[in-house]
């Protein structure tokens, strides 16, 4: 048998395949549709978005913290012990009367004792000065305002905190990416199990196929008293293991459909088919393998990168501590202070209402080392991920030393398995026409039989064995 006859016989499979999922009942999906509901479905894409969602948020945040911060603020405030301030006019009046006494100067003349500007001016002043000092001390004490804060310089903390952000939007980006495409790993090995059990369903049915004619020729030929009993028998009981082994075939074939909804986030279902074939090991590109290329893709370098980045401002930030902060304040407050708390007077923008504007500096000068602290754990946080990145570049490179190794062989194994098919095949159509002349023995001919079933599982086998080297050479170079 050719290579192109053996390649045409798995084709063959696969074609067997497709028109029987076509024949059935329930859902038919194709590998990019499984992947797509996959994408649409998996939890670990959809919590990948809502961390994009997040880190968006906190670069609109970081924003913020550049603009002026406005706060509005109201205090209703009570306080015990004190009586009912009110306004008297006791010392204007106390200057009245002493105005109707008076007293004799040094010629004997008599004088007011109070004049009309101790009545006037001095005693009203005096009574309001009291009355203002008095009224410092009502029960009921409200405000109401308004603060507007710029900060000015903050050590560098804001800007700092704003490229943070982005970094870590990209991050958020990066890790979408790679949360998608290990969907589509698993939905590409979950298919490829699929459709290796496909194929071994299919094969063992045509096996059952063969060996019925068997068990027919064996019971005419007993029949006709021209074979034995025991031939017949033989060939019944191969064809009982083989339909045991169909059946259990055919539970693991429900289960790996059903590990593929599971993937993609769909409900058990019995019936649910997967049309498809593998990736042709005779048409591929061969993956990128040099290393500086694969840094550039690979998600987790680019992860890692961004977490050095994000961990050296982080430094800065910390550093930032030992630097003063400036801010430009400015507010308006209205205060009202009464007796009880129901009455409220309008505004006096005189006397009530405050407004104010101030520069404020700040810096520390002792907390305790924790500005010292937090900058050296920041540091050895830095110097971490730059480990970790530098392990993850040499285990790249590993990885990918051993998935062109796996590739290579899972070659090899194709056309090892091939040639056994090849041999089998023309091993079995030898066996089949001498055992019909009577030139052959029943038990070869079962063996061929056997043999050629399972040197066609083992090249499915060897297909998909090779399918899953590649994608991890995808994977590993970061293709995926």
């Amino acid at each position: 048998m050719s290579k192109q006859l053996a390649i045409s016989a798995t084709m063959a499979v696969t074609f067997a395949l497709s028109m029987a999922a076509q024949t059935f009942a329930g859902q038919t999906y194709t590998r990019e549709e499984a992947i797509k509901v996959a994408l649409e479905n998996s939890s670990e894409v959809k919590s990948a978005e809502e961390d994009l969602v997040k880190t968006n948020a906190k670069v609109d945040e970081g924003y913020g913290s550049a603009y002026p911060s406005i706060d509005l603020s109201a205090t209703v405030t009570r306080i015990f012990g004190l009586d009912d301030v009110k306004k008297s006019s006791d010392l204007t009046d106390a200057a009245k009367q002493m105005a109707m006494g008076s007293v004799p100067d040094a010629d004997g003349v008599n004088h007011p004792m109070a004049n009309a500007y101790d009545q006037q001016v001095i005693g009203p002043a005096l009574d309001g000065l009291l009355y203002g000092m008095k009224s410092q001390g009502y029960r009921w004490q409200s405000s109401v305002g308004i603060t507007a804060t710029q900060v000015l310089y903050a050590g560098g903390k804001v800007g700092t905190a704003i490229e943070i952000a982005k970094v870590a939007k990209t991050t958020s980006e990066i890790a979408l990416d790679d949360a998608k495409s290990k969907v589509r790993y698993s939905v590409d090995e979950a298919f490829d199990n699929v459709i290796i059990l496909d194929s071994s369903v299919v094969i063992t049915e045509e096996s059952i196929a063969l060996l019925q004619t068997a068990v027919d020729l064996a019971t005419q030929s007993y029949q006709s008293g021209l074979g034995k009993e025991l031939d017949v028998v033989r060939a019944q009981l191969e064809l009982d293991n083989l339909k045991s082994t169909l059946e259990d075939l055919k539970k693991k074939q429900v289960l790996a459909r059903n590990a593929i909804l599971n993937t993609m986030g769909m409900p058990y279902d019995a019936d649910v088919k997967f049309v498809g074939d593998f990736r042709n090991p005779e048409n591929f590109t061969m993956p990128d393998t040099a290393m500086a290329n694969v840094l550039k893709r690979r998600k987790e370098i680019a992860q890692l990168k961004a977490a050095e980045e994000i961990n050296s401002k982080l430094v800065d930030i910390q550093e930032g501590d030992y630097k003063p902060t400036v801010a430009l304040v400015a507010g308006i407050q209205y205060k009202n202070n009464q007796n009880e708390f129901y009455k409220w007077d309008a505004p006096d923008w005189d006397e009530n209402i405050n407004k104010y504007i101030a520069l404020n500096v700040s810096i520390n000068l002792f907390n305790g080392k924790k500005t010292v602290s937090g900058v050296a754990q920041a540091k050895s946080d830095l110097r971490s991920i730059q480990l970790q990145r530098e392990t993850a570049e040499r285990g790249f490179r590993l990885q990918i030393e051993s998935c062109v190794s796996a590739l290579e062989n899972a070659t090899q194994q194709i056309e090892m398995k091939k040639r056994s098919l090849e041999l089998s095949q023309k091993n079995y159509d030898l066996t089949e026409a001498a055992y019909k002349v009577g030139r052959e023995t029943q038990i070869n001919y079962l063996t061929a039989n056997n043999s050629l079933r399972q040197a066609k599982l083992a090249y499915t086998q060897a297909i998909k064995e090779w399918n899953t080297a590649y994608n991890a050479l995808l994977q590993a170079t970061g293709e995926y």
